[in-house]
């Protein structure tokens, strides 16, 4: 392929702004996992998500890609568009304008999940460790990088602490830990610790993650259908929401979505063939309704995170 001088010198401005290596998204793997987070924090049909995270060095470099992510398709997308020329000429103006809005669509997934886990009032990070020495230190380093990130830390607990025993090896043990536990105290004093003590077998299987689950949040209770927030909790507590509450008022069937850190220039609406689909920075999700339904005919108010639609039933 010939190409002119006007091709070259955009060439010339391309290797000028980006250098090859950086191309390269850093993390992938920690990117599509981010992503597939993001894939359950966008469907209402889950009232509340349990990231459980790797160990702690993994956590935090998982934690930032938000910023590489964004530096990254910010960079791609500045050479995209000084590239403008050449790639309508490689795959036509169609398909370049399609590559550069799938990017700029995943860009824009990747701030909305950072806006969902720094926002204090959505998210709960809960920091467990162990009663010893090492344990302790890891716990304050994660708690201070998660700070620097602007990720909100309401919790920690402290697991496998040493039984009261009237025993001289065993209260020793336990008096050891228990200072420990302290020293998580007082130099988290924004933060509630809980402790968890040893149990005399491994936690496995249904039955023993329920007992250590009504130990940690008490006996299961109902609770009522709004969306809330519902506070939950014995040893830890959280505010939850719900993700989505029917009901039918007269001549309508009414839906509260609760979409978290949503902005109003990310949602879309359609139909298709009586099915109701609302989209989230170009991914779609179906919304079950009652009747039928035309886009068109739906009354959609966005107020906060919470999307209210009214949809006729005659």
């Amino acid at each position: 392929m010939m190409l002119d001088s006007n091709a070259k010198e955009e060439i010339e401005d391309m290797k000028s702004e980006i250098q090859t290596s950086e191309m390269i998204l850093p993390g992938l793997d920690e990117a599509l996992a981010f992503d597939e987070l993001l894939r359950h924090v966008e469907d209402p049909n889950w009232d509340v998500i349990v990231f459980d995270t790797a160990p702690t060095g993994h956590t935090l470099r998982f934690l930032s890609l938000p910023e590489i992510i964004e530096a990254w398709s910010g960079r791609l997308i500045r050479m995209m568009r000084i590239s403008g020329g050449i790639r309508s000429m490689l795959f036509g103006s169609k398909e370049s304008n399609e590559m550069k809005e799938e990017l700029e669509k995943f860009r824009r997934r990747v701030l909305h999940v950072r806006r969902v886990l720094s926002d204090e009032q959505l998210t709960s990070f809960t920091l467990v460790t162990i009663p010893e020495r090492m344990g302790v230190n890891e716990t304050l380093r994660a708690h201070k990088s998660l700070v620097e990130f602007n990720l909100p830390v309401h919790s920690c607990l402290v697991n496998r602490l040493t039984p009261e025993f009237d025993h001289p090896f065993l209260a020793k043990r336990r008096d050891a830990e228990l200072v420990r536990i302290s020293e998580l105290e007082e130099k988290l004093d924004s933060v509630e610790v809980a402790s968890l003590e040893l149990l005399d077998q491994e936690v496995i299987g249904v039955e023993n993650l329920r007992n250590v689950g009504q130990t940690l949040y008490g006996v299961p209770t109902k609770i009522d259908d709004s969306l809330g927030p519902h506070s939950i909790g014995k040893l830890l507590k959280h505010d939850i929401h719900r993700g989505m509450v029917k009901e039918l008022h007269e001549g309508i069937e009414r839906i509260y979505l609760h979409f978290p850190g949503i902005k109003r220039d990310e949602l879309s609406l359609r139909s298709n063939d009586g099915i109701l689909y609302i989209g989230l920075n170009g991914r779609e999700k179906e919304i079950k309704t009652s009747v039928p339904v035309k886009a068109s005919q739906v009354d959609a108010k966005l107020e906060g995170d919470v999307l209210r639609l009214d949809i006729p039933l005659e």
